[in-house]
């Protein structure tokens, strides 16, 4: 068979109200693919936490979650949101609080690097959280090892992932920077 053949995918139109060159197609895609992939990976979170705890939290309090857990060391609210890539301090401080009272997380004052307010998981949390990488192990990661290659494909995906987010963070700073008053987008 021929690489010159046509197929029956040849006959979709990609373009999208987003875009029409090629690059702009490629974009496209790349973000249609990001949301479905973020809402299955949410879904994933919630359903393998629910499982290990039988606890309903959100998919932001599951990766808050962990990423408090990460390294197994005390972490601060703006080191928690750095890391979660989030500016919503507040919505941040809410997740903290609704964590501890499911008793997941604590507060603690023992970082002797750091002045202030940090969290760790607590007994419990870990508990859930051990529950939930040896389900994950079970399930998720079960599920891809028949996919030969599929590290390096993901480590490239990664790569391509953090250099888009990069490019979305400048983006949106610049459309920030010129964004008009809201009384001329009235007019």
């Amino acid at each position: 068979m021929s690489n010159d053949k046509k197929t029956d995918l040849d006959e979709f139109d990609r373009s999208w109200h987003l875009s029409t060159t090629a690059r702009e197609i490629a974009i496209t895609e790349l973000e249609f693919s990001l949301i479905r992939s973020y809402e299955a990976f949410s879904r994933w979170q919630v359903e393998g936490i629910a499982a290990a705890s039988g606890k309903s939290l959100s998919a932001s309090d599951c990766a808050l979650l962990n990423v408090i857990a990460m390294r197994k060391r005390p972490k601060g609210i703006t080191e928690v949101a750095r890391l979660l890539n989030r500016d919503d301090i507040t919505n941040v401080q809410y997740t903290i609080r609704k964590l501890m009272q499911e008793n997941l997380i604590e507060k603690t004052t023992k970082d002797r690097r750091k002045k202030g307010v940090f969290y760790r998981t607590t007994k419990q949390g870990m508990a859930v959280i051990d529950k939930y990488v040896s389900i994950r192990k079970h399930l998720l990661v079960k599920l891809t090892e028949t996919m030969r290659g599929l590290n390096v494909q993901m480590e490239n995906a990664s790569q391509i992932m953090d250099l888009m987010t990069g490019i979305y963070e400048q983006a949106s700073r610049v459309a920030a920077t010129h964004r008009k008053p809201v009384e001329e987008m009235l007019d």
